[in-house]
């Protein structure tokens, strides 16, 4: 987990990875005009502060901003071919298979906190959690992770995208969620049948705020 990831993009380093992407240079010359020199102020009823120009990171809330940031961490890939780095918007999973062996995940480790100082991107130590499975009758002491000489929390359940995985691979506290969610849900969907809202508008809800709880990455159910 990143701290503040939108907000430290390197217009610089941005626009040399899209000229590596092969992107089009005048696409890079308008998104670095549109990153630098942003004025930016906030109201708050009729006060108005003063205006700061900004020259990092891209806008909260702009439809570009998660397909730049996409973009900006493109190159953040495994550095050892047994791990596995799964990334979605600021959040990102170190992952390994191992026969004991910890050497190539500590090693990712270390290289990914190696990519994010070279990014001008901050690993949140607070939010950045370990969670270890081990089936083995006899399980092995597991040395303590540490980035940047501060230790990460290890623990026995974590929610990625809305999933609870425990370490135990156990998927009713996962199931109980997604049903007492499901259920908040359907309370709605009532409410507005009650109203005699369109079938298809119904349909519409339940598709989008009902079924899609249900369903994992579009893969099943």
């Amino acid at each position: 987990m990143y701290s503040s990831a939108f907000n430290t993009i390197i217009p610089d380093i941005l626009v040399t990875k899209l000229f590596n992407l092969q992107v089009p240079s005048s696409t890079c010359t308008w998104i670095k005009h549109f990153l630098t020199s942003r004025p930016q102020s906030v109201r708050l009823c009729p006060h108005l502060s003063n205006t700061l120009t900004l020259s990092t990171g891209s806008p909260q809330g702009c439809v570009l901003s998660p397909l730049l940031y996409a973009l900006y961490t493109y190159d953040c890939i495994p550095f050892h071919p047994t791990n596995t780095i799964i990334k979605f918007a600021d959040t990102t999973v170190v992952g390994l298979i191992s026969r004991g062996d910890e050497t190539a995940y500590r090693a990712e480790v270390e290289n990914l906190s190696f990519w994010c100082s070279q990014n001008n991107l901050t690993l949140n130590i607070h939010k950045t959690k370990e969670l270890i499975m081990d089936f083995r009758r006899h399980r092995l002491d597991h040395a303590p992770l540490l980035i940047n000489r501060e230790c990460v929390e290890t623990v026995s359940t974590i929610t990625f995208l809305g999933t609870h995985i425990l370490a135990d691979l156990f998927w009713t506290p996962n199931n109980k969620a997604l049903v007492k969610k499901g259920q908040k849900r359907l309370h709605f969907l009532r409410v507005l049948r009650k109203n005699n809202l369109d079938k298809k508008l119904l349909l519409a809800f339940y598709h989008a705020s009902v079924e899609s709880i249900l369903t994992v990455w579009g893969c099943g159910t």
